[in-house]
């Protein structure tokens, strides 16, 4: 296998203490969206008071270390929200009553995923797709400014967090088989996590899969999605779906979205001499404008042009009438310009 199951502080097994349960919702997270974690005791009764922690990787323990989130010491509701969440993160609770106060063990950490790129840390996957073929070999690798690595997965049929044991450098490497359908992302020996995606394994040998891009689609940009085989890749007269929506049927064999826009979210499949693929989740993200400096730049060098012509004007014209009216244009251009 490739892959061990690792427990975050296994010792605590040997103890009697209560382990509460720790719920996330979302998990999957929309950037800059709430999030409500809920800690639940098994034996639930009033003078329970609830702690609050942030997992953050340790890569030389081969574990985790909590950090106490703001106002999360002492809390007497079960439930803590976290506003403005961006990235992928874990977190963590306990429970404690009493005087001197007995405290629970900590929760098993649970993690709210983020497909969003923008951050420290970043995961590839090559083929660059959702859906694979059982045997296929596949390379997940983390990139960012940090030396250290590891890749963790959670399979959700077996609730199970697992390390990657593959790892060659900053690459995880795996043979795929069912057992990889799952979440993965990086976590970086300084505490940062990666964005996260979903790998889907195709059970069905003689199946089609879905080619499908991993990370979220820009709104505005092209994408083509795509049916094959284990044994041909270029498949003509497939059905597309979207949603369970039949969308496209002709002899393509693929389907081309030009400018992709926030409804065409959602689950795709593909069905090929009556075959379906799985489905695979397309999300899309918005325009991001901070990313286009170029664009500001251009504006800018055309906006300080186009004053330095005005100047140039104002000093050819030699009229009173006409010096007051350059000399209210040039104010409030440079106004929009420098303001905007």
């Amino acid at each position: 296998m490739d892959w061990h199951v690792f427990d975050h502080h296994s010792k605590n097994f040997l103890t009697d203490k209560p382990r509460p349960v720790l719920t996330v919702s979302p998990s999957w997270l929309s950037p800059g969206a709430s999030v409500t974690l809920n800690c639940e005791v098994e034996h639930p009764s009033a003078g329970w008071s609830f702690y609050w922690y942030k997992a953050v990787p340790d890569l030389s323990e081969k574990s985790s270390s909590y950090e106490l989130l703001p106002d999360g010491s002492g809390t007497a509701q079960d439930s803590y929200i976290i506003h403005g969440q961006t990235h992928t993160a874990g977190y963590v609770c306990r429970a404690g009553r009493g005087d001197p106060e007995y405290h629970t063990d900590h929760s098993q950490p649970k993690f709210v995923w983020s497909a969003d790129v923008h951050s420290a840390a970043s995961l590839t996957v090559s083929p660059d797709r959702v859906q694979h073929f059982t045997s296929d070999s596949v390379s997940l690798t983390c990139e960012g400014n940090f030396t250290e690595w590891r890749v963790r997965k959670f399979s959700e049929d077996g609730r199970l967090y697992s390390d990657c044991r593959r790892m060659t450098g900053s690459t995880c490497n795996i043979n795929t088989s069912k057992s990889d359908t799952a979440v993965y992302w990086c976590e970086s020996g300084s505490g940062e996590f990666s964005s996260a995606v979903n790998i889907t394994v195709q059970n069905d040998g003689n199946g089609p899969i879905l080619v499908s891009p991993v990370h979220p689609v820009t709104e505005g940009a092209s994408v083509s999605l795509s049916c094959s085989l284990r044994t041909q890749k270029i498949l003509s007269n497939v059905f597309f779906y979207h949603n369970d929506k039949l969308i496209q049927n002709d002899t393509r064999g693929e389907l081309k979205i030009s400018a992709v826009s926030k409804s065409d979210e959602g689950f795709y499949k593909c069905q090929y001499s009556g075959r379906e693929s799985a489905q695979s989740w397309m999300s899309v993200k918005g325009a991001d404008s901070s990313s286009s400096p170029v664009w500001l730049m251009v504006g800018l060098v055309c906006g300080v042009s186009l004053i330095i012509i005005l100047l140039l004007l104002l000093y050819r014209c030699r009229q009173s009438k006409c010096k007051s009216l350059f000399s209210v244009i040039i104010i409030h251009i440079s106004l929009g310009i420098f303001q905007g």
